[in-house]
């Protein structure tokens, strides 16, 4: 039988890498890669919504590919928020700039549950699969990232309202309340399974689910409360075939739990050196990180120091060079073009 297009495309080299498979040289993305440091982007965004970005797929397919035309990166990742199937689903939230997703009518009480119903992707967010469609026919080899949030992440800002760094009414529900918290993760999941695979079906090619409020919590509170839903997300996703990112922000103690959770990669934030990731978590994951975020703000002199000492303190197997969080606002974009290139020279290995 005849091979089709695409079981002749060769694997991309951020799959491989993410599988712990040899790569030619270490990709390279950026969280946050499309986005307020780009001047392409704030010319598309201008008097744009965020979440109305979402819903346009040319203009979601356009920002997608911005940064994957202008620094070079092995990956694109889908433009979109993790609130995006929340409000999709009748949920009142607004993306408020400097802020983040403000919910109209915060979680208080179990009736509240009752506003969260299924989501179905083709019917509640069909500009999704549209655009991907057109970002995955514009990028060929190249491949594409989608993602979600965490149930936990989710759970917060329904709770809370808004951003909040110590999630403390989210806490103080889990703690007053176990069963309804639990109640409102394990919803939260089936949203996230259900965006993460229509995501897949549609096109992309890796997911990254991010937790990035979890380090609010302590251990024994993220196991006890968070790791077994996270865990079913995980699981049921693991049918789809594409590598999965776990990555959380400010959470370096809770780095074992979390890939317990079932991920093939662990994003590391620039707290944690890979070194110590990989002994800690041993060679069953592969990684990805971790230069901090300010590293391009300081010149490229400062550039090629850290990213060398990143590198070299980096496995060799199994590793995913980004920042070890988002792109800053602030950050020169030829600074970031300058850092693909560098990985890329570092790292090349001879034919």
């Amino acid at each position: 039988m005849t091979a089709g297009p695409e079981e002749n495309r060769p694997t991309p080299l951020l799959v491989r890498a993410l599988r712990r498979e040899p790569v030619e040289r270490k990709p390279v993305w950026f969280m946050r890669q499309a986005g307020r440091s780009l001047p392409e982007y704030r010319k598309v965004r201008q008097g744009v919504p965020m979440l109305e970005m979402c819903r346009t797929p040319d203009l979601c397919a356009e920002v997608t590919l911005q940064p994957v035309r202008r620094h070079g990166v092995d990956a694109a990742i889908l433009f979109s928020d993790i609130v995006t199937p929340i409000e999709a689903i009748g949920i009142g939230v607004e993306i408020q700039s400097g802020v983040g997703p403000v919910v109209a009518e915060p979680f208080r009480s179990r009736a509240d549950l009752d506003r969260l119903r299924s989501f179905e992707p083709e019917a509640d967010l069909p500009e999704v699969a549209e655009a991907i469609s057109i970002i995955t026919g514009e990028l060929g080899e190249t491949p594409l990232i989608g993602f979600a949030g965490a149930p936990f992440t989710l759970a917060s800002y329904l709770v809370e309202g808004r951003p909040s760094k110590s999630q403390e009414r989210a806490r103080a529900m889990q703690l007053e309340e176990p069963a309804l918290f639990r109640d409102l993760l394990e919803r939260l999941a089936d949203i996230s399974i259900a965006s993460l695979r229509s995501q897949v079906e549609a096109g992309v090619q890796a997911v990254q689910v991010f937790d990035s409020w979890a380090g609010s919590l302590s251990e024994a509170t993220y196991r006890e409360a968070v790791l077994p839903v996270s865990r079913r997300l995980f699981t049921e996703i693991e049918s789809l075939g594409v590598p999965r990112i776990h990555f959380a922000v400010n959470a370096g103690h809770l780095m074992e739990a979390m890939a317990e959770a079932g991920p093939d990669a662990m994003g590391v934030d620039w707290r944690t050196p890979l070194s110590q990731a990989r002994r800690r978590l041993g060679e069953g994951f592969a990684l990805q990180g971790n230069l901090d975020p300010t590293v391009p703000l300081a010149g490229p002199e400062v550039l090629e120091r850290e990213t060398r000492a990143l590198l070299a303190d980096a496995p060799e197997l199994g590793h995913v060079f980004n920042l070890g969080h988002g792109v800053l606002p602030s950050t020169d974009p030829a600074m970031l073009t300058e850092l693909v290139g560098l990985v890329h020279q570092i790292t090349e290995k001879a034919n």
